[in-house]
């Protein structure tokens, strides 16, 4: 919802300033999960590396973390971004031979 208000400035000009809600400025675009799968076939060092190389903001420590989360829970949050560039990293991963997939996020 938007509402107009009214401002005087110092010189005495009248202008109309369009203020929204703050949650009309939340971002609108849905944002979706790009998620590692367990993978039985690949090294853990081989997918940490290979996590690096497709989301390269990822630290090592990020790497690890999300590789031992799928390893032990049988999925790990990789990302959380637009749709564009999280089916560009599913799809990277994948042709890495690595498992990995999308889901909106709630």
């Amino acid at each position: 919802m938007q509402f107009i208000k009214l401002e005087q400035s110092l010189s005495n000009n009248n202008s109309a300033v369009i203020e929204k809600k703050p949650a009309d400025l939340k971002n609108k675009s849905p944002k979706y999960k790009v998620l590692l799968h367990n993978d039985p076939v690949n090294s853990m060092e081989y997918v940490t590396i290979s996590l690096r190389e497709v989301v390269p903001q990822l630290s090592e420590q990020d790497a690890i973390a999300i590789m031992l989360e799928a390893h032990n829970t049988g999925v790990g949050l990789v990302i959380v971004c637009d749709l564009e560039p999280a089916e560009f990293y599913a799809e990277s991963l994948k042709s890495k031979g690595i498992s990995s997939s999308i889901e909106k996020e709630d």
